[in-house]
C-alpha cells in the first residue's frame, strides 16, 4: 500500500510522492528556547520521530531538519529580566530541549540549525525579495524590513484565509508598514536591545524575523523544494504561512506537503507558557516512566487533540505495562524471536499514520500472544512477540532499546535514592519532634555532604542535588 498523509495545503489525504525516489525531506520547526520544554512542545517531536521511523522501516532514506530559534522577542525579554546573556538563556534551554528529546526516545534529527547561524543566507533572501518586489525597507529609518503581502496573491493560502479578513501583523512597530498584515523580515537594532543581539546589513544593524529563519535555513539544507513541512497547528498561521508566502515569493518550490499536529490540551486549553498550563517534560517524567509518557503522545492521532490529565497518563503507564508483561512472559518462554509487521498495522500507518488503529493492532497481538501462552502454543505465542517488538520498534517504545535500557536503570536507580531520602527526611522529623536537633541537625549534614539540599516548607522538607561537598586530601 502506498503511504498517504494529509496535506494541511489541500485538506486532504494525499499518496506520497517524493522529490527524490526512495528519500524523503523533512522539516520541522524547532522551539524557540525561550522556557523549559512542555508536553505540548514535545509532542511535535514525537509524532515527527513516529513519522521518520515509519518512513525509514517502508524503505526510504530519510533526512531530517529541525531548527533551533535561538534568537528572538521572548528570548531577549526573559533574559533581560534574569539578568543574564540572551545567548546564555538560550543555550540553557536548547540543552534542556535536547534532554527532552532523549527522554523520550526521541532520535535527534539529522542537523539541527541555530537562527544565528545562518544570518548570511536570510539577508540574500531579504535581498532577492526586494528585487523582485515583495519586501521593502520601512521609511521611517528603524531597519526594519517587511514582506508585502499584497503583492503575493496566493498569501492565505495555507491557513484558507482571505487577506481582507485577517488582523495585523504583530510581530513588529506598524509605524514602518504600508500595510498593517505586512510582517518582518528583518527587525531593526533598537538602543535597549544588546548590540550582540545584532548584525550588520545594507538596512542597518538588526536580527532576523522569526519566519524568515526557517525558510533561509529549510532552503539552505534542503533545497528548493523538498517533501514534507511541518510543526503544530498554531504554526500554521501566521508563520507556516508567512514562510510558504516568502519562499515562494523568492522562487523556490519549498514544501511538497504541509504536515500538523493538533495540540496537548489542558482543561480545554492549548498548553502553553502564557496560560501557566504546561506540564514540563522533566517533571512529567518524573512522576510516570518515560516510556509511557511517549506511548501516552502517540497512541491517540496526531491530528487529535490531547487532553492532559494524571488518570490519562496513569491509563496509558497501566496500557504498557500490559504489553511490557506479555513481551516479559514471552520471551522467557520462547527466547529471541524474529521481528515482523502485521499487515494490518502497515495498513493503519500507511493511511496518514494512523496509530490508533495501530495499537489496536498491538493490543490484538499481546491478547492473542497471552491466549497462546496459557495454551502452550509457543510457537504461536511466538509469532505474536515477533509482531508485538516489531511495532513497539516503529513506535520508538521498543523495551529493548538501548536508550530505553539506560532509562529504566537510571529511573530504579531513582527510585531507590527517592526512598532512601524519603526515610532520612522521616528520622529528621522524627527527631525535630522529639526535640532532638542535635540529631536532626546530624542528618541534614549527612545529606547535604552527599550533594542532597533540603528545604523546610509549610508542606514539608524537600530536598534536591547539588553539588557534593568534598576536601582535599591535606585536610
Amino acid at each position: 500500500m502506498t503511504f498517504r498523509l494529509y496535506d494541511t495545503a489541500t485538506r486532504h489525504v494525499r499518496d506520497f510522492v517524493p522529490v527524490v525516489a526512495d528519500e524523503v525531506s523533512i522539516y520541522h520547526c524547532g522551539l524557540t528556547v525561550q522556557s523549559a520544554p512542555h508536553l505540548g512542545h514535545i509532542r511535535k517531536e514525537v509524532v515527527f520521530d513516529v513519522l521518520r521511523r515509519w518512513l525509514t522501516y517502508r524503505g526510504y532514506r530519510v533526512t531530517v531538519i529541525a531548527n533551533v530559534t535561538d534568537i528572538d522577542d521572548k528570548i531577549l525579554a526573559k533574559s533581560a529580566a534574569a539578568g543574564v546573556p540572551w545567548f546564555a538563556h538560550a543555550y540553557r534551554y536548547e540543552r534542556e530541549l535536547h534532554d527532552a528529546y532523549a527522554a523520550l526516545g526521541c532520535e535527534p534529527p539529522t542537523y539541527e540549525p541555530r537562527a544565528t547561524g545562518h544570518v548570511p543566507e536570510m539577508i540574500e533572501m531579504i535581498k532577492v525579495l526586494i528585487e523582485r518586489g515583495h519586501a521593502y525597507p520601512a521609511d521611517d529609518g528603524s531597519g526594519d524590513v517587511y514582506f508585502d503581502v499584497r503583492s503575493w496573491p496566493a498569501y492565505g493560502s495555507l491557513s484558507g484565509q482571505n487577506i481582507d479578513d485577517m488582523e495585523a501583523a504583530e510581530d513588529s512597530d506598524p509605524r514602518g508598514k504600508r500595510d498593517p498584515r505586512d510582517f518582518a523580515l528583518w527587525k531593526g537594532h533598537k538602543p535597549e536591545e544588546p548590540v550582540t543581539a545584532s548584525w550588520p546589513t545594507p538596512w542597518g544593524r538588526g536580527r532576523p524575523g522569526w519566519h524568515l529563519e526557517c525558510s533561509a535555513m529549510a532552503g539552505k539544507y534542503l533545497g528548493d523544494e523538498f517533501d514534507i513541512h511541518g510543526g503544530g497547528i498554531d504554526l500554521r498561521f501566521p508563520h507556516h504561512e508567512n514562510e510558504l508566502a516568502q519562499s515562494t515569493a523568492a522562487g523556490q518550490k519549498f514544501a511538497r506537503y504541509w504536515m500538523h499536529n493538533a495540540w496537548v490540551t489542558a482543561a480545554g486549553e492549548k498548553m502553553s507558557k502564557s496560560l501557566d498550563n504546561g506540564a514540563l517534560v522533566s517533571e512529567v517524567t518524573r512522576m510516570y516512566p518515560p516510556r509511557a509518557v511517549r506511548f501516552y503522545l502517540v497512541a491517540p492521532h496526531y491530528r487529535s487533540a490531547i487532553e492532559f490529565s494524571d488518570s490519562s497518563l496513569s491509563e496509558a503507564a497501566a496500557a504498557l505495562a500490559r504489553v511490557d508483561n506479555f513481551v516479559d512472559r514471552a520471551t522467557e518462554a520462547v527466547g529471541e524471536v524474529e521481528r515482523a509487521i502485521p499487515v494490518e498495522f502497515g495498513a493503519a500507518m500507511d493511511d496518514d499514520l494512523g496509530t490508533p488503529a495501530g495499537m489496536a493492532v498491538l493490543y490484538n497481538s499481546v491478547r492473542e500472544g497471552n491466549l497462546a501462552l496459557d495454551a502452550g502454543d509457543h510457537n504461536a505465542a511466538g509469532r505474536h512477540l515477533g509482531q508485538v517488538l516489531g511495532i513497539l520498534d516503529v513506535l520508538g517504545l521498543d523495551p529493548t532499546a538501548e536508550i530505553w535500557q539506560s532509562r529504566s536503570d537510571d529511573a530504579a536507580l531513582r527510585t531507590v535514592v527517592d526512598g532512601l531520602v524519603a526515610e532520612l527526611l522521616a528520622q529528621r522529623e522524627a527527631a525535630r519532634g522529639r526535640r532532638d536537633f542535635a540529631a536532626a541537625d546530624a542528618i541534614r549534614s549527612s545529606l547535604t555532604a552527599l550533594g542532597v539540599a533540603i528545604s523546610d516548607t509549610p508542606q514539608g522538607a524537600r530536598w534536591s542535588l547539588q553539588q557534593p561537598t568534598t576536601t582535599s586530601a591535606g585536610e
